[in-house]
């Protein structure tokens, strides 16, 4: 599939010689996820349900964003992909809900919004605001939404620009394939002040770096700065190339992604089937390989009628610690400058943390699983997105708020995807990763 001609001669590639450095060291010892400490939620929000009934909405990719007037009035915005947006108090009870754009022909995909990050203190003509920006999936866009906790009818406002363009697809044409904008991360330059975007790109390995703009009618565009394309094929040590299995024309797709804005930003991007990666923010560089999934370099032959991968005989390549998919990456920052990398093991229902210091090879720091606090408030399985404010929120959460998305939310509904997001005392988490 073509790329858009203002990222095309701007794209960079890595071949498999890169990777297979990272990928010749050996695995590092980890612990049994089994084993893991346990935390379990507060609150959950009410259940979605991904059916006509329920809106097509199933929960995915959580921020939080902090009333700085009133802690006790912060907010947990979330996607829903079809189901749009939802806005939700710290209660977890629903504060708003934004639908997802209709689709643009009879032919042609909804809205879709699959991921979502926060910007503060952007620059319009009427002040400094804070912003949420999503990724709409089903339209190859980024929608921005201001944030007003005060506003009547609700404290989100579409800002976006209508003349924003689709962030990868030359037309309607290729979003109609929906190789198109997926997973997010938001980013300020510091030493210069300016707002990013990083946006990986749908069954492929295609990040693009993104500059946030405001246009003098008060809404918030973007332009491509430049794209990077992540390995698709690996070297084993024993000298053999692996490719994750998936259906043919596909590649190991990012998703899960956050930047650490510390110094001149370090973004970390997980690979959903091979690892975490860290490498700057601004796309520059050489990206590291911090971490392998257990199944990296399992061979697999897809089978067509089920359309799913059949495993063969694990060499032994993979890391310890994740189980694919890596799914939603997120920064527990401390004071100190301290604090952790989390990251979502989707294949076990675990979290891993990892030290920020690269100067430790982000080292791993151990775990924890969310489990079931009652048979009605269940903990969070196959988790996709998550978020961590390290902040005094309020008299709920005064050490702080960790939000994770729940893929099997209980008790079930029949044959209904169910799905949701858990709320979890950030002090519970600090002290299983203390334990």
């Amino acid at each position: 599939m073509r790329r858009s001609p203002l990222a095309r001669p701007l794209t960079l590639l890595l071949g498999t010689t890169l990777v297979a450095l990272a990928a010749a060291a050996p695995p590092a010892a980890g612990s049994d996820g089994a084993a893991l400490p346990a935390v379990t939620p507060r609150a959950e929000t009410p259940t979605l349900y991904d059916d006509a009934a329920g809106g097509n909405a199933d929960a995915d990719d959580p921020a939080i964003w902090r009333n700085t007037a009133a802690p006790d009035r912060s907010l947990v915005i979330a996607t829903a992909k079809e189901g749009g947006l939802r806005v939700y108090d710290l209660e977890a009870r629903p504060v708003q809900s934004i639908p997802a754009p209709p689709a643009p022909g009879p032919d042609d995909a909804p809205g879709r919004f699959n991921n979502v990050d926060l910007v503060h203190g952007l620059r319009l003509p009427s002040g400094r605001a804070d912003l949420a920006v999503t990724t709409d999936r089903g339209h190859d866009t980024l929608r921005v939404y201001r944030i007003d906790r005060n506003r009547p009818g609700g404290p989100l406002t579409d800002v976006t620009d209508p003349a924003a363009p689709p962030v990868f697809s030359d037309g309607q044409h290729e979003i109609n394939d929906q190789r198109t904008a997926y997973g997010l991360a938001t980013w300020t330059d510091t030493g210069t002040g300016r707002s990013y975007a990083l946006v990986s790109r749908r069954n492929t390995t295609t990040l693009a770096l993104l500059e946030l703009t405001a246009t003098a009618h008060g809404t918030v565009g973007y332009h491509t700065v430049r794209t990077l394309d992540l390995p698709a094929t690996f070297r084993l040590p024993n000298g053999s190339s692996w490719t994750p299995c998936a259906e043919p024309g596909e590649l190991p797709q990012i998703e899960g992604m956050v930047v650490d804005p510390t110094g001149a930003g370090t973004l970390y991007a997980g690979q959903e089937d091979v690892g975490i990666w860290r490498l700057p923010a601004d796309l520059s560089g050489t990206p590291h390989l911090v971490d392998k999934v257990r199944e990296y370099g399992v061979p697999g032959r897809y089978d067509p009628e089920t359309e799913e991968c059949t495993p063969g005989a694990d060499p032994g390549y993979g890391g310890t610690r994740l189980s694919a998919d890596v799914e939603g990456l997120t920064l527990l920052t401390e004071p100190d400058g301290d604090g952790h990398l989390l990251a979502s093991s989707q294949g076990d229902d675990t979290f891993a943390a990892y030290d920020r210091e690269q100067a430790d090879d982000n080292e791993y720091e151990g775990g924890f699983r969310v489990t079931a606090a009652s048979p009605e408030l269940d903990g969070s399985e196959e988790c996709d997105g998550a978020a961590v404010l390290n902040a005094p929120l309020g008299r709920r959460y005064p050490h702080g708020l960790l939000v994770v998305q729940d893929g099997h939310d209980a008790p079930a509904d029949g044959d209904r995807a169910a799905t949701g997001f858990k709320y979890v005392d950030l002090a519970d988490v600090t002290e299983a990763l203390d334990d």
